[in-house]
């Protein structure tokens, strides 16, 4: 008996690690197809009202300029941010080498030998690297962008039609789930990414604020990193929080002002994060907080930056698809947050 169930469960192991194995090793298709499915779930909804005023290829065209220039707004946010504090770092490196310097050493002096290898590998030289290096990665999408665009704009055309062919007979009766199933995930993720822009813009007023006040130079640079960094669940707040916080210690040479500067912001993400997201998301996104960081560090392993960013919307589509087969329901239950009434989820 039990070998009559171990033979199962094996085989959906084994394929369920082949299709892993697919989706890291064909990223370059994959990714971009990923991200396209994402936008039109987001997008298809404006089409298809703005067809019932218009012809079809015109209600396209609008719906792709409005996309576009909306992630062009949001990448190019993070760009010109990351690209001013270079420059900064450029003109200022002999005082930032000074400073690390002299903290290394303190800390040599202390008992803190590990200060010396990291001194050598976390240097002024490899800061500019680093956010020049960011700033090129981001420039480089212009590629990935183009074969996203070409996606969307295929599937777009096609989206009317596809819900036609899934109401179809001859796909009955997995058609009609499946089209409830992606009426319910594009309902989700719009109010998802509606609920994290209005974060990430409040994230990014805050931080410039307080950058400002705390005299913090390129405030509203930092801002800016902190809005479109704050789009990725976890890993982009950090990154957000860390980089002021070191640039704080090359600036004012102080310990004290660069621990105020790190409490000042984790507590800005802590708020918005942590309780603000949530209470305006309620419980129809409520997602064990363990499955939320699983799937972003999952993802971003699987397709780096671009999976952390677009691993929480696959985890939504994930548990849409678990609560509407019977079979795989536990899963959903499982992954959600909804039976625990005194928790509102995680902050995704």
């Amino acid at each position: 008996m039990a070998i009559q169930y171990a033979r199962p469960m094996i085989g959906y192991l084994a394929t369920g690690i082949l299709v892993l194995a697919l989706l890291r090793f064909g990223q370059t298709i994959f990714v971009p197809l990923a991200f396209a499915l994402f936008v039109i779930a987001l997008v298809a909804p404006l089409q298809i009202k703005l067809q019932r005023w218009m012809p079809q290829l015109l209600s396209l065209l609008m719906t792709l300029s409005a996309t576009i220039f909306i992630i062009v707004a949001v990448g190019s946010s993070v760009t010109w941010g990351l690209s001013r504090l270079g420059q900064w770092l450029f003109v200022n490196a002999r005082k930032f080498q000074e400073v690390y310097v002299r903290w290394t050493d303190w800390l040599e002096e202390h008992g803190f030998a590990i200060a010396g290898p990291l001194a050598d590998r976390f240097d002024v030289t490899w800061l500019v690297g680093f956010t020049h290096g960011l700033a090129g990665r981001l420039n480089s999408f212009a590629g990935f962008a183009l074969l996203v665009f070409v996606f969307v704009m295929l599937g777009l055309l096609e989206t009317e039609d596809f819900g036609k062919r899934l109401q179809s007979p001859a796909v009955q009766p997995l058609g009609m789930k499946m089209l409830h199933a992606n009426r319910e995930i594009s309902k989700k993720l719009r109010r998802f990414m509606l609920v994290r822009t209005f974060a990430s813009i409040l994230t990014g007023l805050i931080v410039w604020a307080f950058a400002y006040f705390a005299g913090l130079e390129l405030a509203a640079a930092w801002g800016a990193i902190a809005f479109t960094l704050n789009y990725i669940p976890f890993l982009g707040p950090f990154v957000a929080t860390v980089l002021p916080t070191l640039f704080a210690i090359g600036q004012f040479d102080s310990w004290q002002m660069a621990l105020a500067v790190f409490v000042g912001l984790n507590l800005i993400q802590f708020l918005i994060g942590s309780y603000l997201e949530p209470l305006l998301i309620g419980t129809s996104l409520a997602i064990s907080p363990f499955a939320v960081i699983f799937s972003v560090f999952f993802w971003s392993f699987m397709w780096g930056v671009p999976g952390a960013f677009i691993g929480v919307p696959i985890l939504i589509a994930f548990i849409v698809y678990c609560e509407s087969s019977p079979g795989a329901a536990w899963i959903a239950v499982l992954l959600s947050a909804k039976s625990f009434s005194s928790s509102r989820g995680a902050s995704i």
